[in-house]
């Protein structure tokens, strides 16, 4: 029996982690599609790490369970990558509301409840929910603390109090710092810890769609107008993701730690500030 990673979102991110963290573990990689599951499985056998893969929907409780139970055949589960997700630009408002925020809330759930002791999660957020308008307290406690199977019907995630895919890409990424906040608590009774990260403009082939599709022109100007005057790799993220899943991150859970450059600092004091027009 081996020491267990599950490993949803079967992209760069997810990958730049694993390669981090896996070796002698047993790593089950989950994903909607089977055929993304797949090909980075090959990719990460092939570099000597010890895999399997599956479909596996965040957006449904069940193919969560499955992916856990899947993970239990081969010991105790040790790590969560959460790295699953789709983009403003990927999905309709309902769509990213179940899976970005539903999803990785009940994920976070799920795996508290057999996390090992010792354990530790990290699930990638976005610079997007830092930029967002401030939450009232009261709000920023309801997204933390309402029971999962309720949360979709909150008054602020109804699709008419909601703009656009943007804002509610932004409200699920507010969401996903919030609920780590408050299963750091649930899983530290079980000795175990979880964070998140919150990464700007990253060069995956995800990120290149969207930088060579409709919105390119907003994602270009904010890569060089921020402090870093670039994006970042999926191996910076990764640098921190290590820091926080290894012995010297243990006095480190329920944080989320923003890696966008400065853009979200170039937002707010810098040249990406919004026009006032």
């Amino acid at each position: 029996m081996k020491d267990v990673i599950l490993w949803t979102g079967a992209g760069q991110i997810g990958m730049a982690i694993a390669r981090r963290i896996g070796s002698g573990k047993k790593i089950i990689i989950g994903d909607k599609s089977i055929v993304n599951a797949e090909a980075i499985a090959k990719i990460m056998a092939e570099a000597g790490f010890d895999v399997e893969w599956m479909e596996c929907d965040i957006s449904s409780r069940e193919s969560i369970v499955n992916l856990i139970k899947k993970g239990q055949e081969y010991g105790e589960i040790a790590a969560l990558i959460n790295a699953a997700g789709v983009s403003p630009s990927q999905a309709p408002i309902e769509a990213i509301l179940k899976v970005d925020l539903y999803g990785t809330a009940v994920l976070l759930e799920e795996v508290g409840k057999v996390i090992k002791r010792d354990g530790v999660g990290v699930t990638i957020s976005s610079q997007s929910g830092h930029r967002m308008k401030q939450l009232t307290p009261e709000e920023d406690r309801l997204l933390a603390t309402t029971e999962t199977e309720k949360l979709l019907d909150l008054d602020i995630l109804k699709p008419e109090n909601i703009k656009d895919t943007l804002h509610a890409y932004q409200l699920a990424k507010r969401c996903n710092e919030k609920r780590v906040m408050f299963e750091a608590c649930r899983w530290g009774e079980r000795g175990a810890r979880i964070n998140s990260i919150s990464p700007g403009i990253i060069i995956t082939p995800l990120a290149l769609d969207e930088i060579n599709g409709p919105r390119g022109d907003f994602y270009k100007n904010m890569f060089a107008n921020c402090p870093a005057g670039r994006p970042g790799t999926a191996d910076e993220v990764a640098n921190v993701a290590e820091l926080l899943m290894t012995e010297r991150g243990m006095f480190i859970t329920g944080s989320d730690f923003l890696i966008d450059g400065g853009a979200t600092a170039s937002y707010f004091y810098g040249k990406l500030q919004p026009s006032e027009d």
